[in-house]
């Protein structure tokens, strides 16, 4: 063997061997075990188990106040959805941050809604320092989004914040803190006594099942409506279409459907706040992408909010009850095919790490979940049934101050979509470990 050829043999022996360490050190097997014999899971299961979600009071009256704020950039910021695509070239529609006060004279929780794709944690952290400096008299903060993903950018820290969300511009988050306050403040000061009542609307025609044709929808729009004794009166309403009526070509700021539906239930209301609902695997139905076609599906969506009524019912009971039930989840990960996966610290060195949870309100017979992670609708069936066996109307909303990807049913999995293999970042059997999870909490809050 001549002297160039052992030279060569022995370059690709350390390329070979350095291209293994690189392989061992960022990439590892998906972990199949049964999530039921993990820590995670025990370690939940435990904390669930010692909640306490019985009321402390018995006040029998229920006060209200609302207010929004426009947190339209000055400039230009990235669009935040889809994919990378630049700062906006127009403004649309103006962005809003939307609060909802709701107590019972002793303690209050604050709905707050923004026209954003996500909330993320470092924004709802913000949020939560500012309202303790201010020393607001709230107790629980409860975020929710109409995840546009036509909407605004700037907001997002880290390396993944960087490269897909637009970044963190703090004059951005200096603004949503400055206007999430003025909401806030000006909702607390609106107060007054209202009566609460649930509605379910039945919209099959506007939501379709994205993985599997003609497969099991959500297809129920949900509202919390407020009317104070003065006879102004305020919607909370939910839906489970993800805000992608809009073309990924638009260019323009705009909030989606929620947005221009939140306008027509604003002309008879005097408030409205859209709350996204369990949209890991729904999409909307619609004629078209465009401005027009989007103004024209939020459009239907109210008429069939005043004529396609199947549940109207006046909220009964005074138990007033919330927590924020912590979830403990196993190590994050991007896979990259059926059985491999990108190791956890590659995960949290562009993310971050996560600390998942669900916010649980109880109204009197109403009762209120939100998720950090895209919760599927195919799931709803079943919990809204086990919810109204124990007298209780469901209302499930995502995006609540943390993100941790989508939540699908577990046979899911393996399909070759983004949803459940790039942005499936807890599974395997993450849908089943969030079933029994929401189930336990609707049987626990029910007690």
């Amino acid at each position: 063997m001549d002297f160039e050829l052992k030279k060569l043999l022995k370059i690709l022996a350390w390329t070979t061997g350095l291209f293994l360490l690189l392989a061992l050190l960022i990439i590892t097997r998906v972990d199949w075990r049964d999530y039921r014999e993990s820590a995670y899971y025990q370690d939940t299961m435990a904390s669930l188990e010692a909640l306490d979600f019985e009321s402390e009071h018995s006040d029998d009256f229920w006060i209200a106040g609302w207010a929004k704020a426009n947190h339209t950039p000055e400039e230009p910021t990235p669009l935040v959805g889809y994919k990378p695509r630049g700062k906006y070239e127009f403004v649309q529609d103006s962005s809003h941050v939307r609060a909802l006060v709701l107590g019972n004279g002793s303690q209050r929780i604050a709905f707050l809604g923004y026209e954003l794709l996500l909330v993320h944690p470092h924004l709802a952290d913000q949020i939560r320092e500012a309202v303790k400096a201010k020393d607001l008299p709230i107790d629980l903060l409860y975020f929710t989004a109409t995840h546009t993903h036509s909407g605004m950018g700037g907001y997002m820290p880290g390396l993944a914040g960087r490269l897909v969300f637009g970044g963190l511009d703090q004059a951005i988050m200096d603004d949503l803190k400055v206007k999430t306050l003025a909401a806030l403040e000006a909702a607390l000061a609106s107060q007054d006594t209202v009566k609460l009542s649930y509605n379910r609307i039945k919209g099959a025609d506007f939501v379709e099942n994205r993985f599997i044709p003609d497969g099991p929808i959500d297809p129920y729009l949900r509202q919390l409506k407020l009317e104070k004794t003065t006879g102004e009166t305020g919607v909370f309403v939910s839906f489970s279409a993800h805000s992608t009526c809009l073309s990924s070509k638009f260019m323009g700021l705009s909030g989606d459907y929620p947005h221009y539906l939140m306008q027509q239930l604003e002309e008879e209301s005097d408030f409205a706040l859209f709350a996204s609902g369990t949209v890991g695997s729904h999409r909307p139905v619609r004629d078209g992408n465009d401005v027009l076609a989007t103004q024209q599906y939020a459009h239907r969506l109210d008429s069939l909010i005043k004529v396609n009524v199947e549940i109207e019912k006046q909220i009964s009971g005074n138990n007033f009850s919330f927590q924020k039930v912590p979830i403990s989840l196993r190590s994050p990960h991007i896979r990259i095919s059926e059985n491999w996966r990108l190791r956890p610290w590659i995960f949290e060195w562009l993310f971050g790490s996560m600390n998942a949870h669900f916010d649980v309100v109880r109204l009197g017979d109403l009762l209120l979940i939100s998720s950090s992670g895209e919760l599927s609708g195919v799931f709803y069936e079943q919990w809204e049934a086990i919810a109204q066996s124990q007298g209780l109307e469901l209302m499930i909303t995502t995006f609540n101050g943390n993100y941790i990807g989508y939540i699908t049913p577990d046979e899911f999995y393996n399909y070759r979509f983004h949803e459940v293999r790039e942005m499936n970042w807890f599974g395997p059997y993450n849908g089943a470990y969030f079933d029994e999870l929401i189930k336990a909490m609707i049987l626990k809050a029910s007690n």
